[in-house]
């Protein structure tokens, strides 16, 4: 059980890292608050909520796993090289793939809603 504890906490110390270190958590994790905000405000029902947390989680994780092959290759391979620009660019890209995935399902499920919204105010 210890073991498992010990994994938990360096777990938690890599997401803290991540959160206090890597810039991109700070546009990410305000975005997600308001969207959180938003479809809490709007009462969306529980299926939309799962797929706005699997957005939500996707796009974190992407960041994580972005951020995670940057250190390794800093620390690994501190020169540039051709192919580890190209895996720094095939780790972007999974974090904007995720972000546009993250973004068309908040249309999907606040867009309909938020319309009505607006129509029903003027």
């Amino acid at each position: 059980m210890i073991h498992w504890v010990r994994k938990f906490k360096v777990a938690l110390g890599g997401i803290a890292f991540a959160v206090t270190d890597q810039v991109s958590f700070w546009v990410h994790l305000p975005i997600a608050v308001s969207v959180c905000a938003v479809a809490a405000w709007l009462r969306v029902d529980r299926w939309e909520w799962v797929a706005i947390i699997v957005a939500i989680s996707s796009v974190l994780v992407a960041e994580l796993l972005n951020s995670a092959i940057e250190l390794l290759v800093r620390a690994v391979h501190p020169e540039e090289h051709p192919l580890v620009g190209k895996a720094l660019d095939v780790s972007a890209g999974a974090v904007l793939l995720a972000v546009m995935a993250a973004i068309a399902t908040g249309l999907t499920v606040l867009g309909p809603p938020l319309y009505a919204v607006i129509l029903g105010s003027m």
